[in-house]
């Protein structure tokens, strides 16, 4: 390290306020301050600018019908369609711009880029197709596929016709297809025969036909090539199944009218995790989702149509529902897919990317981040990458080592970082800074958005002072909230409403929504997001968020990573256990473990000291990359191990388990 980065770095670690660059306030979309006071004595009236964004065939009657909480409908009236609002209103300006540009594996591999125009047309040739096969208004079309680009075309194909989508994550086992589909009563099935990780090929259809195995009704299959001809080897007999590709080509030409939707009306349904094991499907509807999708997208990603925007996240999850496809096609912009991982076939790859598209913007995850950092900023430091103008994380806190190592090697100091809070049930975000108007704090997501009535309360729904933990609310619906949970308005109700609400009245100022996430707010309302309240440990009566700890954790210089559990303590209660993955060129020794110990206690205090840490190479991460945390659990218990068939790395939590031993 340089003289001068050694001065650069011991500033940056002292700094704690960043203020955005002037260049960028004087480009972005919102750079008024007053938008904080105008939506808060505007609303709900406020919104009226997210559906300006959008093109409806009728206009909607009122902004917002909260006669029957927690069962709000925005826009009511309102008549669109998804498809058109991405792609048909584009034609004329933007037909010939791309759309889509797809980075696939292997490397050599001749990427796609789709313009509107071409969208346009196979959405429409698809759109054809799934009508000829039986697909009505209002089915729920399952889409089992990986990061290609028939997974955009198959999902704004089901809006042109009216039928909710529900993706299912490719890196899913057979039995969580068959649960979904079944949960959903989807008679209809769109996936592939397999994809590439790491340049080897999947067989992804296997696992496809293992899952349709154990659905309980009749199904009807539509299986993209995407292995090609010689790509495969797997030997897969398509039977009654439909080759997507032979689908298209006959219904070359087709032109589909869109559907006209009710605002209120069923977009996608996406499955997430319940506290009951049993998956919840999160329903949203067409005109408050797109609506909120595309004015964050516009707000907090600053995004224009000339832009070359990526987002690494996989479309299998909400964020890639609504900041790849719903909110940059509705804006007119061209988005990016990746099929690959960041580090193959080396560790610059995703870096590479950045640079040969010229990328205006990078939203990506913390643990994304922290992996970049362990490898090393020569990776980043060996590319262009100038062309970038803001940078987001999301999925997880981001601890401030990492937020001030991406706003340095990946933003080059120029860059606003948009530390984005919000879930699956929310549709989009709800807590970040607005990147032309608020600082930065390193750690902490930001103040709520404009509008956005988010409040820190203790356990009697009473405020807390600032600087104190406390249970993040919401007071006030907004646009792109889940509507209900399918077919289970109870378990709506019991899973985020009834901790905080009065479930007796009908006055929408007693219902209170409960994400399950604890946070702390400071002095100027900037948030800061501890984790799930089911990541706390209680040690002696004292409630530590595993967030904070493992913040306090990686904020070590020599370490990369951190899992933190509670385990069982005769007199404790609960003890923090400490799982840590070391930076390359560091040393697992007891001088890193008491330095790890002192620096939890110099962040949060002695009642948080570790009562081990544990070295790994790794974590057990599913192949989504969440931590198992409950392995963790188990192993600091001393108990039998739980379900490891879900985890990439199978392999890891025995060598945990005997390191955790003293072997």
């Amino acid at each position: 390290m340089t003289e001068g980065d050694a001065e650069l770095e011991a500033r940056l670690a002292e700094q704690e306020v960043f203020e955005p660059p002037e260049s960028f306030v004087e480009q972005a979309n919102v750079s008024d301050p007053g938008i904080y006071e105008e939506f808060e004595e505007n609303w709900p009236e406020c919104w009226e600018g997210a559906a300006d964004l959008l093109d409806w065939y009728e206009g909607y009657d009122q902004v917002l019908d909260d006669s029957d909480p927690p069962f709000y409908e925005w826009f009511t009236d309102g008549k669109l369609n998804a498809s058109a609002n991405c792609l048909d209103r584009h034609l004329d300006e933007r037909g010939d711009e791309a759309a889509i540009e797809w980075v696939g594996e292997p490397v050599d591999e001749a990427d796609r880029t789709y313009t509107y125009e071409e969208l346009h047309r196979e959405v429409n040739e698809f759109a054809a197709a799934l009508r000829d096969i039986g697909v009505g208004e209002d089915d729920v079309v399952t889409l089992y596929m990986p990061m290609i680009p028939e997974l955009p075309v198959a999902m704004l194909a089901c809006a042109r016709i009216g039928a909710p989508h529900s993706v299912v994550f490719a890196g899913f086992s057979a039995d969580a297809l068959a649960t979904r589909m079944n949960a959903a009563d989807s008679e209809y099935l769109v996936t592939c025969d397999g994809y590439y990780r790491r340049g080897d090929p999947l067989d992804h259809l296997g696992k496809a036909e293992e899952g349709l195995s154990g659905v309980e009704h009749e199904t009807t299959t539509v299986v993209v090539d995407r292995l090609g001809p010689n790509g495969d080897g797997f030997g897969h007999d398509l039977g009654d199944k439909h080759d997507y590709g032979d689908l298209v080509a006959a219904h070359a030409g087709a032109e589909v009218d869109p559907v006209v939707r009710d605002a209120e009306d069923m977009l996608f349904l996406m499955y997430t995790s319940g506290t009951t094991g049993k998956p919840k499907g999160v329903k949203h509807t067409t005109g408050g989702y797109l609506a909120w999708a595309s004015w964050t997208s516009q707000s907090v990603l600053d995004i224009k149509p000339e832009d070359t925007y990526f987002c690494s996240a996989d479309i299998g999850w909400i964020t890639g529902h609504s900041y790849i496809v719903y909110g940059p096609l509705a804006l007119g912009t061209t988005t990016m897919m990746y099929e690959g991982t960041p580090d193959h076939p080396d560790r610059d790859r995703l870096w590479e990317i950045v640079e040969e598209y010229e990328a205006t913007q990078l939203y990506t995850a913390p643990t994304a981040i922290r992996a970049f950092m362990k490898w090393g900023s020569e990776y980043p430091d060996a590319h262009d990458l100038s062309s970038l103008r803001l940078l987001g994380t999301v999925g997880e806190p981001i601890n401030p080592r990492a937020w001030k190592w991406y706003y340095k090697h990946i933003g080059g100091e120029e860059c606003p970082i948009v530390d984005t809070w919000w879930q699956t049930e929310t549709g989009g975000m709800m807590v970040t800074t607005l990147p032309g108007v608020g600082d930065m704090k390193p750690g902490s997501a930001g103040p709520p958005l404009p509008g956005v009535d988010v409040r820190i309360v203790d356990t009697g729904g009473d405020e807390v002072e600032a600087g104190r933990a406390g249970y993040l609310t919401v007071d006030k619906p907004w646009p792109g909230m889940l509507r209900t949970l399918y077919n289970n308005d109870e378990r709506y109700i019991e899973e985020y409403w009834a901790e905080y609400s009065d479930l007796d009245s009908d006055d929408p100022d007693d219902w209170v929504y409960f994400p399950e996430d604890g946070a702390k707010i400071d002095e100027d309302g900037y948030i800061t997001v501890l984790g799930r309240v089911d990541d706390v440990i209680n040690v002696s009566g004292h409630r530590l968020g595993t967030m904070e700890i493992e913040s306090a954790i990686v904020g070590v210089e020599g370490v990369a990573e951190a899992a933190v559990v509670g385990g069982h303590h005769d007199i404790k209660g609960e003890a923090v256990y400490a799982y840590v993955i070391t930076e390359e060129g560091y040393e697992e020794n007891d001088e890193l473990r008491e330095r790890i110990v002192a620096g939890v206690e110099d962040a949060i205090g002695p009642i948080a000291r570790p009562e081990q840490v544990v070295f790994t190479p790794d974590l057990p991460k599913t192949r989504s990359g969440k931590i198992m945390r409950r392995l963790l659990e188990n192993i600091a218990d001393g108990e039998e191990l739980g379900n490891t068939s879900t985890l990439r790395n199978p392999e890891i939590v025995e060598d945990i388990q005997r390191k955790a031993g003293g072997d």
